[in-house]
């Protein structure tokens, strides 16, 4: 089985969208997922791009995606890439799919010069944990994620 990493494009929408729906039931969110495949064709193509991705193709079948956006930290004074989603469907899984997309990712952000290259993983999923950590990546512990958003985020905007 061949594994190839290429560019999306806008005939990819559909697909990625199953895919993250496939993400969110396995992160046990179901129903948390709101994008549309308009809403994802406007993020990835439209005139203002939020984020880039990427799909992993197996034997010429999209089996996985990752997408990705850019940061910035004041302390290396450079950019970096935070990968948002990365997901294979179980049945590619354990193919090479996965690493494929990582070393791609990491070999954006070192073309591109970026400082770092990062992203968030479920204190849970053991077996994403393990895989990564496999490949270099070291754990943030001292950080915690905080968010703002529906009503408390209005609230903090003054808006309420």
């Amino acid at each position: 089985m061949t594994v190839t990493i290429r560019p999306a494009t806008p005939a990819d929408v559909p697909v990625m969208l199953g895919f993250v729906r496939d993400l969110a039931t396995f992160e046990k969110q179901p129903d948390a997922v709101q994008a549309t495949e308009a809403t994802l064709h406007d993020a990835l193509f439209g005139a203002h791009p939020a984020a880039e991705a990427l799909i992993a193709d197996l034997d010429g079948q999209a089996v996985g995606f990752a997408i990705f956006y850019l940061t910035f930290s004041t302390w290396t004074g450079k950019r970096g890439l935070w990968l948002d989603d990365l997901y294979i469907a179980p049945e590619a899984r354990g193919q090479g799919a996965g690493a494929a997309l990582l070393e791609a990712l990491a070999g954006i952000a070192v073309d591109r010069g970026y400082a770092r290259f990062e992203w968030w993983v479920l204190d849970w999923n053991t077996p994403a944990i393990d895989f990564y950590r496999a490949k270099g990546a070291v754990a943030q512990d001292e950080w915690t994620v905080q968010r703002v958003d529906g009503d408390a985020l209005r609230v903090l905007a003054g808006s309420a």
